[in-house]
Parts: C-alpha cells; sequence; structure tokens
C-alpha cells in the first residue's frame, strides 16, 4: 500500500512574458531566464511530472497512478478520472501582460480537442506597483460585437479590471474571459488540460512585425457573456474556492500544529506560499507518524491512503483536494 508523501521536480518553463522571481522564490539555482510558471504537479502529456524523492525517485506521475490507483488519488476521483491526474498546479510569475484568454467548458473541450475543459483559480502571492487583474465583463455584449472589439481593439473596454494585491483570489470557471498583468506572481490551480484561445494580445508584434495568432472565432462559442458585480472572490474563513474540480483552502501556521480536512476519496496537495512548515502525516497501513518540511515555494503531494495531517509554522499554505 502507498504510505509515503511524494515530491515532484518542478518544470521551469521559460516564456517571453516570464520574469525573474521564481527561481529565488523556489530556492532553486538556475541559468534559466524569463521563467514564467514552475509547473508543481502536471500529468499533461507533453510534461509530465517526475518524483524527485525516495523511494519513487524518477518515477512519473502516471506511472504512480497506474501502479497505485485509489490508493493515490482517491476511490471517488479514480472513478471520476481512471488513470488521469484531474489537476494541474502551477506557479506563475508575470514581468509582462499576458495576453486576454478564455477556456471552452469539458462539453465544448471533449467536442472540439477530446479532452476536459479549463476551470481554474488564482491566489496572489507578490505583486509589483500597478499590477492587475483582468477578470469578467462589464457590460453586457452580444458575440457579434465581441468580434467587432476584437477586431478594432477595443475589447479591453469592456472587460474588468482589480488592482490586485497579495492575498486575492480569483475563480475562473470555464467561458470567463481573463488575462494575469505584469507584476503578478500567483499560484493557479487548473483542471488538467492546456486548451487555451487566445483572444487579444494589446495589437503586440514579434520582430518580425507579425501579430501572434488569435482564436477568435473559437473563442466566440466559449465565452460566457454573463456579467457579474463582482470578479473576486471572498474567502470564506480558510475556504478560497469549492467547485466540482477542486477545492482549495489558505492556512496560516503558527506553531501549534494545525489539522488539516481531508477528504477520505481524494489526495491532498500542499504548497507552501511563505515561511517554512514541518507536516507530520500517518496512512492507513503506516504505524508510525512520517515528517516532511516544506518551504516557501515547494509543493507536496499525499495519497488518499493518509488519515492524518497536521502542520506548524510559522508558514502560510494552500491545501487543495479534487
Amino acid at each position: 500500500m502507498l504510505d509515503q508523501a511524494l515530491h515532484f521536480a518542478p518544470y521551469l518553463k521559460t516564456v517571453i512574458w516570464g520574469g525573474d522571481r521564481l527561481a529565488p522564490y523556489k530556492g532553486i539555482k538556475t541559468n534559466l531566464d524569463c521563467i514564467g510558471e514552475s509547473w508543481e504537479i502536471s500529468a499533461v502529456p507533453s510534461h509530465v511530472s517526475v518524483a524527485d524523492h525516495a523511494p519513487f525517485e524518477g518515477t512519473s506521475l502516471t506511472e504512480l497512478i497506474d501502479r497505485f490507483g485509489a490508493e493515490l488519488v482517491g476511490e471517488r476521483i479514480y472513478a471520476a478520472y481512471g488513470h488521469n491526474f484531474p489537476l494541474l498546479i502551477k506557479l506563475i510569475d508575470a514581468r509582462d501582460d499576458l495576453s486576454v484568454q478564455v477556456h471552452p467548458d469539458d462539453e465544448l473541450a471533449r467536442e472540439r480537442h477530446n479532452c476536459p475543459g479549463k476551470t481554474e483559480m488564482w491566489h496572489v502571492i507578490e505583486t509589483r506597483p500597478g499590477a492587475k487583474i483582468h477578470v469578467g465583463l462589464t457590460k453586457e455584449i452580444t458575440p457579434g460585437e465581441y468580434e467587432r472589439r476584437v477586431a478594432d481593439n477595443s475589447i479591453m473596454d469592456v472587460i474588468a479590471s482589480y488592482d490586485s494585491a497579495p492575498g486575492d483570489t480569483f475563480f475562473l470557471p470555464a467561458g470567463r474571459i481573463h488575462a494575469i498583468g505584469a507584476g503578478n506572481m500567483l499560484a493557479e490551480i487548473q483542471q488538467t488540460s492546456d486548451i487555451t484561445y487566445r483572444i487579444y494580445d494589446y495589437d503586440r508584434r514579434d520582430k518580425e512585425g507579425k501579430p501572434r495568432e488569435l482564436h477568435t472565432a473559437e473563442a466566440r462559442d466559449a465565452i460566457d457573456y454573463t456579467v457579474y458585480p463582482d470578479y473576486r472572490s471572498e474567502p470564506t474563513d480558510s475556504l478560497l474556492a469549492e467547485c466540482k474540480y477542486f477545492v482549495v483552502r489558505k492556512h496560516t501556521l503558527d506553531d501549534s500544529p494545525l489539522t488539516l480536512p481531508l477528504d477520505r476519496e481524494s489526495f491532498t496537495i500542499v504548497m507552501c506560499l511563505e515561511g517554512e512548515a514541518e507536516i507530520d502525516y500517518s496512512t492507513v497501513a503506516g504505524k508510525e507518524t512520517k515528517t516532511v518540511r516544506i518551504a516557501r515555494g515547494d509543493t507536496w503531494l499525499f495519497p488518499a491512503t493518509v488519515r492524518n495531517i497536521s502542520a506548524k509554522g510559522p508558514a502560510d499554505i494552500l491545501a487543495i483536494q479534487a
């Protein structure tokens, strides 16, 4: 029986809009520049996470699910997703503005791409002066008006913008227009899907004077045109987000152990946002308590066989379940 917490080597993704904060935030020495994303736990086929701690060092997440099944992900999750890990966990550092995007829901993504859609959430960790989050619509528009505004570069006039600050949370169901503005570093929890429709890229040009490809027609049918009064989430106690795909809680730890809520039919992911924590856990099979230490920018996966997790800091952590 699986009785070990799992740690994976992060995949550091360099992109044109990437910044310089993720490597030092995670305590990693690297020669890479413009690191925009750290994929902490991924089962996206092109970049499946690989364990980097004993006894499973060198084993991919997919191989671990093939071997342990419901012991790793939980009975409910295994029944729903089989050997497909349902979540993608990232850290993102935006030196420049990201393009305005939308993601299809499950039905449309399966019809077009034979894969799940993408519902996600952002939790802001650090900002630089002037940082903004763009999300949702400020007024009702029709699909036709959307296409016209993309064509004449006025789409930003109807997209809501927020001055972002550490601790802000934004829930982004599939279909909601969104963009990360320059200066934000944040945690992203999402469905395992890499399908993105680019709506607008600020009319930026590459070195040859060519604009980036837009997916105007594809996005038209994916957008939720509903207007809401506020798109910034207000946490309830420790709960940051809860939907059919994931539950995310934030805990501020001191030197007194805190018992974390568990879903016995799901795995639990713990990400450390600040400080350093000591996490004690026990499993169905284990007769002794095991301990891992987690530092700022680090992420651990606790399998569904875990029956108790307690953590003490000082630290801020996210606890994530499917």
